[in-house]
């Protein structure tokens, strides 16, 4: 009998995150301060983040022990299932072995918590009484709603305009966890009403949601800002899931010759490359291929330039080293909301930068002929952003049926898409467009980059 996936018990759970910090060939540029533009400090990011993380952000430690609050919290939906979609290949007729990782079963639907649990606990036990965050697609604002109801912190979510009205049913889920939720723009903010002003229809971004988030959160006492992507603490408090999946692939006796993942800030993908990346790093697995995949609409790897960018659209974030399309830049309003960000994660951009992983950039349409190919094979309705993973697994498995190489491939499958179905709905009604890369606007972005002197 076929096994078709792989279940580790709760006592096997991971009990320590990795930092890859340690492990990079080169270091990471810095984080820099938005007005001053010198290397950030930890005293300089406590107006925003709680100490606890703000040492996980710089911490020279390879592994950082999961508090046990928190792992109490965890098992409630971890660890997560491994399959191995066995449907996807007959239906491919493709020698490769495909496995995915799928994190659509937490509370929320996603990946997210992993991180948004952890920062809830670390607020709550420095005293902090309210989080602010923004969110895209609202898989994060969804995430964090849920881990402050835990902790018993209050939730103001910022989410981006044009996912807010696409996906009521993400807000109401954070307004079911006691989240209020404003569509941003919006009139709450110094940053919301000026981006109003000068653009009264814009369907928002998620770096404008972010100056929302952290205006308030630096303008209001007892309130901390809590983010879903990008930076390293995030990235860190993910790499459970590449933790657990190391540990189910031994049990599948297979190790992935690829691995896919779908990136918008980078959270997701990294937490389970970045596990694995120590090994290509050490020479054990040097051939092993890392592919990150973003739309062609929002295309931060592949089209734009690697130099030091804000993280949000007002400047109040930190400056940092990644590729960018320019913080002012607004994507199209393609379903992917949580891919829609002009930067990405500067350890993802700094490993992409030495040639370390490689990234490609497609088209909604057929990333959502994808989606519904793994529905009917595998079952699961899948987000449209890990629908992008699906895209390029798909197509690295038919090149093996050309070459007849058995290689192993590994997706990153984030989360669900039951609260996405009008997006299906547009693409199995022939009404869905792909949005070209925007140049121009690109190119009017590019022009608002702070100014850095380049050490």
């Amino acid at each position: 009998m076929e096994r078709t996936k792989y279940i580790l018990d709760e006592r096997d759970m991971p009990t320590h995150w990795y930092n890859v910090l340690p492990d990079l060939p080169v270091p990471l540029p810095p984080e820099l301060h938005p007005g001053t533009g010198k290397p950030l400090t930890p005293d300089d990011m406590k107006p925003i983040f709680p100490m606890a993380v703000i040492m996980q952000e710089f911490s020279p430690e390879r592994y950082i022990e999961i508090p046990e609050e928190v792992q109490a919290v965890y098992r409630t939906w971890r660890p997560t299932i491994l399959h191995r979609a066995h449907r996807l290949e007959k239906a491919l007729d493709t020698p490769a072995k495909i496995f995915y990782k799928y994190e659509g079963t937490s509370q929320a639907g996603s990946h997210k918590p992993n991180t948004a649990v952890a920062q809830a606990y670390y607020n709550k036990k420095e005293g902090i009484k309210r989080l602010t965050t923004e969110t895209g697609a609202g898989q994060w604002g969804s995430a964090l709603a849920m881990g402050c109801a835990f902790f018993g912190l209050e939730c103001k979510v910022y989410m981006v305009k044009v996912s807010y009205n696409q996906k009521p049913y993400r807000r109401i889920m954070m307004e079911t966890w006691g989240a209020k939720v404003v569509p941003s723009p919006s009139q709450d903010t110094k940053a919301g009403r000026a981006v109003l002003a000068e653009s009264p229809d814009s369907p928002g971004s998620l770096g404008i949601a972010i100056s929302e988030a952290i205006e308030d959160a630096v303008t209001h006492k007892d309130t901390k800002y809590s983010i879903g992507s990008v930076v390293n603490h995030v990235l860190l408090h993910q790499t459970i899931v590449g933790e657990e999946t190391r540990k189910q692939m031994e049990m599948a006796d297979a190790y992935p010759d690829i691995i896919v993942g779908c990136i918008g800030g980078g959270s997701n993908f990294a937490g389970q490359f970045l596990p694995w990346l120590r090994d290509k790093l050490s020479g054990k697995k040097p051939g092993m291929r890392i592919i990150c995949v973003e739309p062609q609409a929002c295309p931060s790897l592949t089209k734009g330039i690697y130099t030091w960018d804000y993280g949000d659209t007002a400047g109040l974030a930190p400056i940092l080293k990644m590729y960018t399309l320019g913080h002012t830049f607004v994507p199209p309003p393609v379903h992917a909301g949580g891919l829609r960000y002009h930067g990405k994660a500067p350890i993802i951009c700094h490993l992409y930068k030495l040639g370390i992983i490689e990234a490609k950039a497609v088209h909604q349409i057929p990333v959502f002929e994808a989606g519904v190919m793994f529905a009917r094979t595998e079952g699961i309705i899948t987000g449209p952003e890990p629908c992008h993973d699906l895209r390029v697994a798909i197509d690295e498995a038919l090149k093996c049926k050309e070459s007849g190489e058995s290689k192993t491939i590994l997706i990153a499958h984030s989360g669900h898409g039951h609260f996405d179905l009008a997006a299906y709905d547009e693409y199995l009604s022939g009404r869905m467009q792909n949005y070209a890369y925007p140049a121009a606007k690109v190119k009017e972005a590019l022009k608002h980059l702070p100014q850095v002197p380049e050490s």
